[in-house]
């Protein structure tokens, strides 16, 4: 798992979520609340609410519509998570059966990790 975690929180803005997960070429960014996991943004779900793409607007516009929603309207508040102390076979059975690309690893409500499809071929690559 990655225990350096980007987070980002309920109330920002999408235009931050999306200049962070460009800069730093994430797809998954866990939404906390004083450290505690309250939901997952992906990089589908900013797809998904930059309607301004399929409308042809350019970068600008939509960066500016972007400006106008907040992470808790678009992102996905019931989240899978698995145990710190949980083995890598279980992480991965969850990720297929339940279709997810990441999967937070919390302990007592708090984020502590997180455990991606990269993540999970780093262990089979040795």
């Amino acid at each position: 798992m990655t225990t350096d975690v980007t987070t980002i929180g309920r109330n920002d803005e999408l235009t931050i979520a999306d200049d962070i997960m460009k800069m730093k070429r994430l797809r998954h960014l866990p939404v906390v609340e004083e450290g505690r996991l309250v939901g997952i943004l992906t990089q589908r779900d900013l797809f998904h609410a930059a309607l301004s793409t399929a409308m042809n607007f350019g970068e600008k516009a939509q960066k500016e519509f972007l400006k106008t929603v907040v992470v808790k309207e678009v992102m996905t508040d019931e989240v899978l998570s698995i145990d710190p102390n949980a083995d890598v076979k279980e992480a991965a059975r969850l990720m297929i059966e339940h279709k997810i690309g990441c999967l937070p690893v919390v302990e007592s409500g708090k984020l502590v990790g997180l455990v991606t499809e990269t993540d999970l071929l780093r262990v089979i690559a040795g």
